[in-house]
């Protein structure tokens, strides 16, 4: 009996041994017992109620997913009335699908894609974003990729650039969030930021901007078109990047489980790239990955962890500033003791620390240039007005009417057209360009006063033997609070050399927070910087005020 009992026990063991293979989860079986768990606990009574629940049992609880989606992305998001096309959007249904809910699609763009995830608005981001490095501290992506691309610079034809060393000096057209922003900054290209790709061509074609950067994916469509690719080309490409749907890196740990699933089955059974040749994009990417997940070791439930299968993110970390830990204190201090959320992108790394230590610098030389310029074009247009020759008089009474009709923004972009037609375009001539600018128009203004004021003291010592010389500095005396006005408004107006390249801290500033989180936080400094600046000035002028009216008096 005994060596029965024995038998049936080799027996039995042989069986369990045979059987363990068959035992092991496939990711088709590991995903439907994942969805069924969730879905189970969603029709929980109490469940949907409690406060704190993974984003997957809340799908459940309220029968939808919601998808942050593109709409002005040819070919991968865009929006026709209440009908939504492209890539991305049939990916998000092929999602929502597999977990039988109903998609919400909610519009995202580069710079608010993340956001929206932190602040719960969205549930997974399926909106053209690249996953790399600098990324993976913001958001949970989702392993494998369901798409790759490069970023490509596009220009007119006759233009000659082949990389990196012909791009400084020129205006690249860019969309604000993109990764590789900085990589153009740190070439010296000068940045103009846009919210949406879809302006991109536009400001190509209206010679806004003589290259525009984004990704190849969203040029493609546009190359279809004949006039379009007459006229320009791609120049070169960088920063190839796998893209990847992104959930909440907290409280989506069983949604990330699901999804890391459902993309590796929809590579291998060929979800993406059926609904990539549908939409007529690019298929290589998607073809190559149908391959690798169809592989025997690449298709189990750690397949989607295994460095043999996945590829890795674009490795975008950049140097950080020695004092970076610090920073990280204070923004943590502030939002411990007062709730608010706060960044300091332009203290944490080095690209960005050197555009700002830049930024305020130029800035500063803005306004003493400015200050300077404007005080001599007051005294030189004050005289020339002054003068007793009815022409004079009359020519440079119509260019001060002229300047104060122009405005502002428009007069140092003419100023800056000029100078470029003398000398060879950087920074030194725009900042120089924008000091002359604000100089003619505060200067014309407050040369006025000083014209009119002779003319009265002109009048008012008729026959009198004064010299001209006194006259011009009573004129000057009594001009005091016009002068000062005008000084301050060329203080407040230097942030506007930003419009044409002038690296100052509106331009230094803008150039972080398009490849660097923390806007309203980076502007508010900009604000702070300026109030701080323009109340010293205020206290210079008062003093210089001071000084003239008591020479007139």
């Amino acid at each position: 009996m005994m060596h029965d009992w024995r038998l049936l026990g080799l027996v039995a063991g042989f069986l369990t041994a045979m059987m363990v293979p068959a035992l092991v989860e496939t990711p088709d079986a590991a995903l439907t017992r994942l969805i069924g768990e969730a879905r189970i606990e969603a029709e929980t009574p109490g469940t949907c109620e409690k406060p704190e629940i993974d984003r997957l049992i809340r799908i459940f609880c309220d029968g939808q997913i919601r998808a942050g989606i593109r709409e002005k992305y040819p070919l991968f998001g865009t929006r026709k009335g209440d009908e939504r096309f492209g890539y991305d959007v049939d990916v998000a249904r092929a999602v929502a699908s597999r977990l039988g809910v109903e998609p919400v699609f909610i519009r995202v763009k580069a710079a608010t894609r993340i956001v929206l995830l932190d602040e719960d608005k969205i549930d997974v981001v399926l909106a053209t974003m690249g996953h790399n490095t600098q990324r993976d501290g913001q958001a949970r992506f989702i392993r494998p990729h369901y798409y790759q691309s490069e970023t490509v610079l596009i220009g007119p034809k006759e233009l000659k650039v082949a990389g990196w060393k012909d791009i400084a000096g020129h205006s690249i057209c860019v969309t604000i969030g993109n990764g590789s922003n900085a990589q153009m900054i740190s070439h010296q290209a000068r940045l103009m930021l846009f919210e949406e790709a879809t302006v991109l061509p536009v400001r190509l074609a209206d010679e806004t901007c003589m290259l525009a950067a984004q990704d190849n994916s969203f040029f493609a469509s546009y190359f279809t078109d004949e006039d379009f690719a007459r006229r320009f080309e791609p120049k070169f490409g960088f920063a190839q990047v796998p893209w990847g749907m992104a959930v909440a890196r907290t409280g989506s740990d069983r949604l990330a489980q699901v999804l890391d699933l459902m993309s590796q089955t929809f590579h291998r059974t060929g979800v993406f790239l059926e609904n990539g040749r549908k939409n007529k994009i690019a298929a290589g990417f998607l073809e190559s990955q149908k391959e690798v997940w169809a592989r025997p070791e690449c298709n189990t439930v750690e397949g989607n962890t295994d460095p043999a299968c996945i590829l890795p993110p674009l490795d975008a970390a950049l140097e950080p500033t020695p004092f970076i830990g610090n920073i990280v204190a204070v923004e943590q201090w502030i939002t411990d003791n007062t709730g608010l959320s706060v960044s300091l992108p332009m203290f944490k790394t080095m690209p960005a620390w050197t555009l700002f230590q830049s930024g305020v610098v130029n800035s500063l030389y803005l306004v003493v240039g400015a200050l300077g310029a404007t005080l001599f074009f007051a005294l030189l247009l004050g005289a020339l007005q002054s003068s007793e020759n009815p022409v004079v008089q009359w020519v440079f009474h119509a260019l001060t009417v002229i300047l104060q009709s122009s405005p502002v923004v428009l007069t140092v972009v003419i100023a800056a057209a000029v100078a470029q037609e003398f000398f060879t375009y950087s920074s030194v001539v725009a900042i120089g360009a924008a000091i002359v600018a604000l100089g003619l128009m505060n200067g014309s203004n407050a040369g006025q006063a000083i014209g009119e004021a002779m003319h009265t003291l002109h009048a008012e010592n008729a026959g009198k033997d004064i010299p001209e010389t006194q006259l011009f500095g009573r004129a000057v005396s009594r001009s005091a609070t016009q002068i000062v006005s005008f000084l301050i408004n060329a203080a407040k107006g230097t942030p506007v050399a930003a419009f044409i390249g002038a690296p100052e801290l509106l331009s230094a500033l803008t150039d972080i927070t398009s490849f660097a989180s923390g806007r309203a936080t980076t502007y508010t400094m900009l604000l702070i910087f300026y109030v701080l600046v323009v109340m010293v000035v205020v206290w210079l002028c008062g003093r210089l005020r001071v000084v003239l009216e008591r020479r007139h008096a």
